[in-house]
Parts: structure tokens; C-alpha cells; sequence
């Protein structure tokens, strides 16, 4: 996830020197698109149930996800 200071950021400001608009990188464009849509299913998820850790991996065994 991108921290705001690891932003480049560009201002654009109008006639009256107030800012009305930022330019940055397509790559960090991208990047906060891709943290954004990863904190939506956070958001959708978290009432589901949770399972131990013991739990996942005894199910990626049974699966054949993980070696004994």
C-alpha cells in the first residue's frame, strides 16, 4: 500500500493560485486503484467467519495445497 508521502504528486491551480486538480504516475494510479479494490473485499468479508491457522493448513493438506 502507497503512503501518501511516497506519492509524486503535480498541482494544477487555477487562475486564483488554488489548487483544482493533481497529476501523478500512472503506475501509482494503478497501485492505489489496486488498494482500493483490495480494501472493498476487506470491507464485503469482514463479517465472515474466521479460521485458525491450524485449521487453513490442515485444509491445504486435505487439498493437496500443502505437503505434510
Amino acid at each position: 500500500m502507497l503512503a501518501i508521502d511516497q506519492l509524486t504528486l503535480q498541482y494544477i491551480t487555477n487562475d486564483a493560485g488554488k489548487r483544482s486538480a493533481v497529476i501523478i504516475p500512472i503506475e501509482q494510479f494503478d497501485a492505489i486503484l489496486e488498494d482500493l479494490a483490495d480494501l472493498a473485499v476487506i470491507a464485503e468479508r469482514r463479517d465472515e467467519p474466521t479460521v485458525s491457522h491450524e485449521q487453513l493448513k490442515e485444509a491445504l493438506k486435505h487439498d493437496g495445497f500443502l505437503s505434510n
